[in-house]
């Protein structure tokens, strides 16, 4: 770790440095493309690596200084700095359209390079500065999502979650990329329960079954709550309750598992 290599990339070989030991590859990511590294970087090459990433520090700085001696409603997010041609690439972030023909004009003077302005969105900008998660681990987009998925307020339903809970935004402010991993799961859970309100039957063993409606769901747990005419209600796993569109239950089959337990009250 440590090391600075020459990594193979889709235009042409760039130095990097190595940041985990070397590990072996699981079998769900083998078919994953990844770049080859070519060799270890000479000590010429590692000081101009490092020499490079330092003029990107203190360009994002000097950037900084610049747009904000201009009030332009925007955030330098990164400056990388071309390894051979007189480039440099400045990353921003800003939530309207900005005119910034002047401030390009004062940034290729002070860099002495052309000058690229690239505007990122909010989800990018968290990726480029890093940080770790409510989780306590590195956040993803910087991690190993390479793709940006869509991320809706139906999944977050899908899981049960309160939307007004703050915790289901990620750093960037926008809804985690998280609630996808388990959301395919949570839809085919979901798919083998009733509806809410939903007139059903819950078999009582002995051969007796009671008629109900369905008053919540319990996806993970793959069961329902039933509200009985007389007021009272209980959790029925999913193989001891029947509803229309559903085969009715078979008692004494293997879907048996005694009575529905009544609901107690929380202390």
């Amino acid at each position: 770790m440590g090391d600075h290599v020459l990594v193979e990339t889709s235009s042409e070989p760039v130095i990097g440095e190595v940041r985990r030991p070397r590990r072996a590859v699981p079998e769900a990511r083998k078919d994953v493309l990844y770049r080859r590294v070519l060799r270890l970087a000479t000590e010429h090459e590692a000081r101009e690596y490092r020499d490079r990433r330092e003029r990107e520090k203190r360009g994002i700085l000097s950037a900084q200084a610049i747009v904000r001696g201009k009030n332009l409603p925007m955030k330098i997010v990164d400056v990388e700095v071309h390894p051979t041609a007189r480039r440099v690439t400045i990353c921003f972030g800003s939530d309207a359209r900005v005119d910034f023909r002047e401030v390009v004009r004062d940034l290729a003077r002070e860099f002495r390079s052309r000058v690229e302005m690239r505007q990122v969105g909010a989800r990018d900008t968290t990726r480029i500065l890093d940080g770790i998660g409510p989780c306590g681990r590195e956040l993803c987009c910087s991690s190993h999502l390479r793709t940006f998925e869509p991320i809706s307020v139906k999944m977050a339903k899908a899981q049960d979650m309160p939307l007004t809970d703050n915790r289901l935004l990620g750093n960037c402010g926008r809804l985690k990329c998280c609630l996808l991993y388990e959301f395919s799961t949570y839809q085919e859970l979901r798919s083998r329960l009733p509806r809410v309100n939903t007139p059903c039957q819950a078999s009582c063993g002995g051969g007796g079954c009671m008629t109900g409606k369905v008053r919540s769901l319990r996806v993970l747990k793959q069961s329902v709550v039933v509200g009985f005419p007389d007021g009272t209600e209980a959790e029925v796993p999913l193989d001891q309750l029947t509803w229309e569109g559903r085969p009715h239950v078979e008692i004494g089959g293997p879907a048996t598992g005694g009575p529905p337990s009544p609901l107690t009250p929380e202390s």
